[in-house]
């Protein structure tokens, strides 16, 4: 059966048209068939691929999506290959890149890694959404977090937030965000919440700029409905998925957050641990560290 992989470009940033022409090159020289997106091919230029829409059928058959860019690119390939099981794998030609599994150094390694097929696969909690108000429901997902942000910006945005049912608290704020570990180190980390390890199973709720007594960011049960209510004072809020996709919120809206069925699946190379990636991505001192303790034999 013959080998195929979507390759996906940020093609606005610097080497990224570059990069994307290395790794097809290699795949092809290999046999593997690649694939393009319509929006990027003509900046690709790569005659070779097969050109495809920017939708998930693209997805559909392949081996595995190969990105190029930042968190952002990576974001929006997810919304290509949840639907279709076909893993994700991430180079990182941005800034920070929690999501990417290898730096730009690394890309002939990565290539050759997959031509050989050296690589696993993870699958990395998403969240469901539903938004009731109304009668009316709206259902939409992120893999990193779901925000409920205010729109005026003089004013405060009231909130009440419960957990499986039950009310928790009611916060005067700017928002709330609730993420998975994935997206811990996202919008959540810049509201103040915890570093949370890829491999746990958690949601987060962080609260952001609340004037309460009680505003803690909180880490719940995977199996728990966490509710958001924007209560009738209000003049509106706005839902906000992985920064991409957006529903206004008016008084009385609901928005109630739970595991998904249906995960994100994310190539690994294991070229990096995610203690690592922390220690490189934030610049922490790590001066003194005599390694690991080792237990003597009695």
């Amino acid at each position: 059966m013959s080998r195929t992989v979507l390759i996906m470009a940020h093609t606005g940033r610097p080497g990224a048209v570059t990069s994307a022409r290395l790794v097809i090159r290699q795949l092809e020289e290999a046999g593997i068939g690649v694939r393009v997106l319509e929006d990027e091919a003509e900046d690709i230029g790569c005659v070779g691929a097969e050109v495809y829409p920017a939708v998930p059928e693209a997805s559909e058959g392949a081996e595995l999506m190969i990105v190029l860019g930042g968190d952002g690119t990576l974001l929006r390939a997810a919304e290509l290959t949840r639907e279709t099981g076909t893993p994700v794998l991430g180079v990182n030609l941005g800034h920070v890149g929690f999501l990417a599994e290898a730096e730009r150094a690394d890309l002939a390694a990565v290539a050759a890694r997959v031509v050989t097929g050296e690589y696993d696969v993870e699958e990395r909690m998403v969240i469901d959404v539903l938004v009731r108000h109304n009668g009316t429901d709206h259902r939409t997902w992120a893999l990193n977090e779901a925000s409920v942000e205010k729109v005026a910006r003089e004013r405060l945005l009231q909130l009440v937030v419960g957990i499986d049912g039950r009310p928790l608290s009611h916060w005067g704020c700017d928002g709330v965000v609730v993420a998975t570990p994935t997206g811990s180190t996202a919008y959540a980390f810049s509201a103040g919440g915890p570093v949370v390890w890829p491999e746990v199973e958690a949601m987060l709720v962080v609260p952001i700029s609340a004037h309460a007594l009680f505003a803690r960011p909180l880490v719940v049960s995977p199996a728990s409905t966490v509710a958001v209510e924007v209560t009738q004072e209000n003049e509106g809020a706005v839902l906000w998925c992985d920064g991409r996709r957006t529903l206004d919120l008016p008084p009385g809206a609901r928005v109630e957050v739970r595991r998904s069925e249906v995960p994100v699946r994310l190539a690994r190379l294991h070229l990096t641990p995610f203690t690592d990636r922390l220690v490189t991505k934030f610049g922490l001192p790590v001066a003194g560290w005599r390694g690991r303790v080792r237990t003597q034999e009695r």
